[in-house]
This record gives structure tokens, C-alpha cells and sequence, in this order.
């Protein structure tokens, strides 16, 4: 059961936390207030990004990688990027995770799966 709505009593805005008396169904205190609220409400939502400390990077110039750095010690240039990855356990070289798996590999497994 719904509450009787006293329409005399002052409401808080959501947004800006002001009060102010409602005219109708009025639920913010201002046009501006509400505008604000509809664009929070349908922003765009915002890409997850990989952080730069888990991406390799590899010199066009030189071949040398680095993990979570993009510029190359010694040729002074842009490094393009390889993908997530992380250093090699055996000999701690940066190893991009498309270095250890191919498209092949991953299609096959897919097809597996479907069968079974």
C-alpha cells in the first residue's frame, strides 16, 4: 500500500540534494537537474582498457620487447603493440599471449567443444 502523497511538503532533488516543492510528479528541482540526470543515466558505457604494466610491446626497428613500456631505450621511436602478455617463467622475457596461441589453435578448440 502506497503512501498518501502530501503535495505541500518540500522533496529533495536527487541530483543535487536541494529542496524544493514539486509541481505534479516533479522529481528534480530544476530543468537543469533533470537533463543531467538523463544523460548520467544513458551515457555511453566506457570500454575496459588493458592496463599498460600486462601489454608487450615490440620496437619496429630493433625487434626488442618491453613489457608496460612503449617507447624503445635504444632507438628512441614508438613501439607497436603486441597484445596482453607477461614475462616468460623460464627466461623472463616479455611473451605476448599471441606469441604462445594461434588463430588455428583457437578454432580448433571451439570445434571440439561443438562436438562434443
Amino acid at each position: 500500500m502506497n503512501p498518501v502523497r502530501d503535495d505541500a511538503a518540500t522533496a529533495t532533488c536527487p541530483l543535487c540534494h536541494h529542496p524544493f516543492v514539486p509541481d505534479g510528479r516533479q522529481r528534480f528541482c530544476s530543468t537543469r537537474c533533470r537533463q543531467a540526470a538523463w544523460r548520467r543515466q544513458r551515457a555511453a558505457p566506457v570500454a575496459p582498457v588493458v592496463t599498460k604494466v600486462d601489454t608487450v610491446y615490440q620496437c619496429p626497428d630493433c625487434d626488442a620487447r618491453y613489457l608496460g613500456e612503449q617507447r624503445c631505450d635504444d632507438c628512441n621511436t614508438w613501439c607497436r603493440r603486441l597484445g596482453p602478455g607477461g614475462p616468460c617463467p623460464c627466461c623472463d622475457e616479455p611473451v605476448a599471449i599471441s606469441d604462445l596461441v594461434t588463430p588455428d589453435q583457437l578454432a580448433n578448440g571451439k570445434d571440439k567443444r561443438r562436438r562434443a
